[in-house]
């Protein structure tokens, strides 16, 4: 398999980006898909994910991730090949805080919001 992952060019956040492909390869392969893979990535801060919340939610709240499941029947853009399953969105502050009331790796945190906002671009959601 062959992850495609386009991280936001933009953030002002660091974080481990081998870290974070390792895990969601990791996740892609134990939900059993193969083939290329493109997934966009952007770690923000709170007002754009209270922005995002507004705009597709309807809740004024700060989350910790976000997922946008690429909707059937938009093209690819040119030139590119393999499944493209959206956009995940991770909010760093809030992921900072979690991390440290578990005692967490902030990397740590964030391959593993990364990971979530996957599972739910594949369709597996919690009630």
């Amino acid at each position: 398999m062959k992850l495609q992952l386009i991280i936001s060019a933009d953030s002002r956040y660091s974080f481990d980006r081998k870290q974070v492909r390792a895990g969601l390869e990791k996740t892609l392969n134990e939900q059993g898909v193969d083939g290329k893979v493109i997934i966009s990535l952007s770690v923000v801060g709170e007002r754009k994910i209270r922005e995002l919340e507004k705009k597709y939610f309807n809740r004024d709240e700060v989350t910790d991730v976000l997922s946008f499941p690429l909707e059937e029947g938009v093209e690819m853009p040119t030139g590119t090949d393999g499944l493209n399953l959206g956009d995940i969105v991770v909010c760093y502050p809030q992921a900072k805080r979690q991390a440290m009331q578990w005692n967490k790796l902030i990397d740590d945190e964030i391959e593993f919001l990364a990971c979530h906002g996957l599972l739910h671009l594949l369709g597996v959601h919690h009630d």
